[in-house]
């Protein structure tokens, strides 16, 4: 009876560890939801930030599971199902936004947008725009390889949709860019270069393309923190804190660039190499 009663309550132990990746999940799931309401708001910076949390929740999830070796197939779908919300519609909404707010502020210091003649038009939605929603097609095209493509069980292929969402919702926290705040000050600089609907719609192209593409790229993903087994991971994240705290929000897409060139680094020469 004692042996019985010990091994039920292992057997409860057991299945409330189960469930603790599945509750970081889900609070990606619900940072991704959150953001979606700030986007809808105009408030793009905040749905940034909250990007960042679901980051930061996604990483746990996996080391969670790998640490109380509690993996399943359910976690491992619930994770495909709250990345594609967050990680994959969010950024696509938030292009989406950045391209409108975009064209309005071009158009309000008077530079010709090809498809919109009159400030009158402002109100109506830039055709354009919606190039932005390949993000999320792309998206879930490569969860749906990530979760069959057993070539993806210690490496990438293929930029993440973790990765392509920071690239992305770093965009407002560096220009500051709120669908209700439009300055003239825009028009100026770096931020006039790349504040134009053509060239964020070849930027929502370029990075929904990368995350098909057959590009091998490391795994983030730590099996223990041996420096022999983890170089190329250490380097990639003590360089990525150098850049965020140098140029701080601007960074951002820079770490993503970083990751993509030691990625190709590593598949060039320390594989070689090893």
């Amino acid at each position: 009876m004692k042996q019985r009663n010990l091994q039920k309550k292992l057997n409860d132990k057991l299945n409330i560890k189960k469930h603790i990746p599945n509750a970081i999940t889900s609070g990606n799931l619900l940072c991704g939801c959150l953001a979606i309401v700030k986007v809808f708001e105009g408030n793009l910076v905040w749905a940034a930030y909250l990007v960042g949390i679901a980051l930061v929740l996604d990483f746990f999830d996996g080391f969670t599971a790998r640490l109380l070796k509690v993996s399943s197939p359910i976690g491992k779908d619930l994770d495909s199902l709250a990345d594609m919300v967050t990680f994959g519609v969010l950024p696509g909404l938030v292009m989406f936004k950045i391209i409108e707010t975009a064209r309005i502020i071009n158009m309000s210091v008077g530079v010709d947008v090809p498809g919109m003649t009159s400030i009158a038009n402002e109100s109506a939605t830039y055709l354009p725009s919606y190039i932005a929603f390949v993000i999320p097609i792309f998206s879930a095209i490569r969860l749906a390889k990530f979760n069959n493509d057993t070539r993806q069980t210690d490496s990438f292929i293929g930029l993440p949709t973790p990765a392509n969402a920071m690239f992305i919702c770093s965009l407002p926290l560096i220009f500051n860019i709120n669908q209700t705040f439009l300055s003239h000050e825009y028009a100026l600089g770096i931020s006039g270069l790349i504040l134009k609907p053509y060239v964020l719609c070849l930027v929502a192209v370029v990075m929904s393309l990368l995350l098909v593409a057959e590009i091998p790229l490391i795994a983030l993903k730590f099996k223990n923190f041996t420096w022999a087994d983890n170089k190329i991971r250490f380097v990639f994240m003590g360089l990525s804190v150098i850049l965020i705290g140098v140029f701080q929000f601007v960074g951002i897409p820079m770490v993503i660039i970083l990751y993509m060139v030691l990625s190709i680094v590593n598949n060039l020469f320390l594989k070689k190499s090893a």
